[in-house]
């Protein structure tokens, strides 16, 4: 009987320390909540304000050949078509993507790398050695294909 009421004693000290650690938790994920909720309501209410200016009036609406000419830098469209980009632009790009993400990956790595290493050691770094490898032998072998040659 003695340890039956141990138990449930237990389980409601459990119990409510787990509630304290959820609510916690949750807690934390009201800062995400509330800047998700300003990214839509900030833009949502520029609209409306916009949409709420031109019903009343107060929004000017001449449109005239000059603003619906195409802008670019400053200086007149000197053809009207379209033309198409080489396709290595491209991958320049893509690869440009790619080692700037490793990048952002990169320097919280190496920010906390002091105290990891402590811990983990040559784990942590092995690994990184491995990302850093991985990227360079696809820059290999895009250089061997000739993806990054302009001839």
């Amino acid at each position: 009987m003695k340890s039956e009421i141990i138990l449930v004693y237990a389980y409601k000290k459990t119990l409510k320390h787990g509630r304290k650690m959820l609510d916690e938790y949750f807690r934390q994920y009201g800062v995400i909540a509330v800047f998700a909720a300003l990214a839509v309501a900030v833009p949502t209410g520029m609209l409306l304000i916009s949409w709420f200016l031109s019903v009343l009036g107060l929004r000017p609406k001449n449109p005239s050949s000059v603003k619906n000419s195409i802008y670019e830098c400053g200086f007149e469209t000197i053809t009207e078509k379209w033309s198409n980009f080489n396709f290595r632009y491209y991958s320049i790009a893509l690869l440009f993507v790619i080692f700037d993400v490793e990048v952002i990956f990169l320097f919280p790595w190496a920010a906390s790398f002091g105290t990891m290493s402590a811990e983990f050691g040559l784990y942590v770094l092995a690994e990184m050695l491995i990302f850093i490898g991985i990227l360079v032998l696809g820059w290999a072998y895009a250089w061997k294909k000739g993806s990054l040659e302009w001839s």
